[in-house]
């Protein structure tokens, strides 16, 4: 997109949203225990750093918050390793929290959205029937969705407490050790995911593992996003372009059918910025498997910035907030949002409503491990897996 973008700088500290304090205990410390506001666009909600202080399995959660000093803040719960909150300047300036989220680990704990803004693994999207191959043997792994597999399991790693290192203001490393067979994949599989804040205000997602056996690995994260602010309304006018000439189509479950189809000539085609809801009505079937875009699409190795893929970009009509994705990832799964149903409450005492907002994952293929068409998900003992993406955001000028 041949735009200019500004930056808007801005001091959260100084509008007063957000005064957490660092850990100083960097071995499993606890985010600070002040309570402060944390606004959206029009929310005065509280996020408490002591709502998130609890035990869960055994282990200690808490809330621990980065920043740059360019206006840019993330609020970050080792409970799943979610995103509740990043703030960043609109076009006036203004702090607005472009990631909804819930306001206590007791919220995440209960909330009928399992994945709101979690660290995903250890296969992010769904695998088909429950089960795959490798290495001639069959593993059975829960069907949570349907008769499908889908980000990770009934328990997958947005319901683990990682273990959380916090080194300096603009990075927290997380760390998790899944169990050999825990929930059905095969090896014991270490996991560290780095999350920082940059000078140009981009969240950077690092992704590193290493196993004991053969498995298949997807690690992602599903931040819901509405570049207007949480609790705006729906994201339906944000526009979109994806960097993709081609994407997976699905059958009445959502699983690939293997294909890989253009994206000319359908509600799909996001290669020029298009509103999110100009075409999501349309007459076709894969709109209705999906109920709206939930479907992966083939990035085509556009480059980006930070030498990587840039894989889309959205912006929100009213903040006039971009958000710039660039990834070592093959494809992007979009969903717009069409199971929310406005059953859990907001941090800014918003309803997460029926696409009011939503996720751009970047990953490998839904069920590539029973597609060997599509590019490899196998992680082998000795071999690091290791991905990075990063969010970026500005505003249009």
């Amino acid at each position: 997109m041949n735009q200019t973008l500004k930056m808007v700088t801005f001091s959260l500290m100084a509008a007063g949203i957000l005064s957490c304090k660092s850990p100083e205990n960097k071995e499993g410390a606890q985010g600070g225990t002040d309570s402060a506001a944390v606004a959206g666009t029009d929310s005065a909600s509280a996020l408490s750093p002591a709502n998130f202080e609890t035990t869960i399995d055994g282990k200690k959660t808490g809330l621990y918050t980065l920043k740059n000093n360019n206006g840019m803040r993330v609020a970050i719960t080792s409970y799943g390793g979610r995103i509740v909150g990043l703030w960043v300047p609109d076009k006036s300036g203004k702090p607005t929290d472009v990631v909804i989220g819930l306001s206590s680990a007791e919220g995440y704990q209960k909330a009928t959205e399992a994945y709101l803004g979690a660290t995903i693994g250890r296969y992010g999207n769904r695998i088909a029937h429950a089960r795959f191959k490798l290495d001639g043997q069959e593993y059975t792994l829960a069907s949570n969705n349907g008769p499908n597999s889908l980000h990770g399991g009934k328990k997958g790693f947005q319901y683990v407490v990682w273990d959380a290192v916090q080194p300096n203001d603009t990075t927290l490393e997380l760390s998790y050790t899944s169990p050999d067979m825990e929930e059905g994949f095969p090896g014991e599989l270490k996991v560290k995911v780095t999350y920082s804040v940059t000078s140009d205000n981009a969240i950077k997602m690092d992704y590193s593992a290493q196993t004991s056996k053969n498995t298949v690995v997807n690690l992602t994260n599903h931040a819901y996003f509405n570049l207007n602010g949480e609790g705006s309304g729906d994201i339906l006018k944000h526009t979109a372009q994806i960097y993709a000439d081609k994407y997976t189509p699905v059958d009445s479950t959502l699983i690939p059918t293997g294909k890989l189809e253009p994206v000319a000539g359908t509600p799909f085609d996001f290669t020029k910025p298009e509103a999110i809801g100009a075409r999501i009505g349309a007459d076709n079937v894969q709109l209705k498997y999906g109920r709206g875009y939930d479907h992966n699409y083939v990035l085509n190795g556009t480059k980006g910035a930070y030498g990587l893929t840039h894989a889309a970009t959205f912006t929100g009509d009213q903040s006039g907030v971009v958000m710039d994705i660039y990834t070592q990832e093959p494809g992007l799964q979009f969903y717009s949002g069409n199971f929310n149903e406005g059953k859990n409450t907001l941090k800014s005492g918003a309803k997460d409503i029926h696409r009011g907002a939503f996720c751009a994952e970047t990953q490998h293929f839904p069920d590539s491990p029973n597609q060997p068409a599509f590019p490899s998900v196998v992680l082998k003992p000795g071999a690091t897996y290791h991905t990075v993406s990063y969010y970026k955001f500005s505003v249009k000028p």
